[in-house]
């Protein structure tokens, strides 16, 4: 397990890939028009509490994978795109937010965030 520190104060911050992990798979959960199953079903609120716990335990696979460099943050996140979303809004919000969220609640640059479209959830029959 990486981990990235900083010396800017009098003491250290370390923090984990997993760390950097969750915080990505919260702030693409919150994104509209996307989920992180597999199978496409929007995640309720308790059940992107319990990705913090176990992410591929939970979903079947690891959505998200964070790795720590020198000096910035890479992540790779696989998606499923909701109907009546375009996917490459989709991408770019989930871009956006996981940047953010990263940079924002570590302090740690974010140089990459790779998404990878892994499905299309298609309509409910009406």
């Amino acid at each position: 397990m990486e981990t990235k520190s900083s010396d800017r104060y009098a003491g250290s911050l370390k923090v984990s890939e997993e760390v950097v992990t969750k915080i990505a798979i919260l702030a693409a959960s919150e994104v509209e028009g996307v989920t992180l199953e597999e199978g496409g079903k929007r995640l309720t609120r308790q059940e992107r509490g319990g990705l913090l716990g176990s992410v591929d335990k939970l979903l079947g696979f690891a959505p998200v994978k964070a790795k720590l460099y020198k000096e910035a943050a890479e992540v790779n996140i696989s998606v499923v795109v909701l109907p009546g979303y375009k996917a490459a809004t989709v991408g770019e919000n989930v871009q956006r937010a996981v940047k953010t969220a990263v940079q924002n609640m570590t302090g740690i640059a974010v140089s990459k965030i790779n998404v990878n479209i892994v499905g299309v959830r298609l309509a409910e029959n009406v």
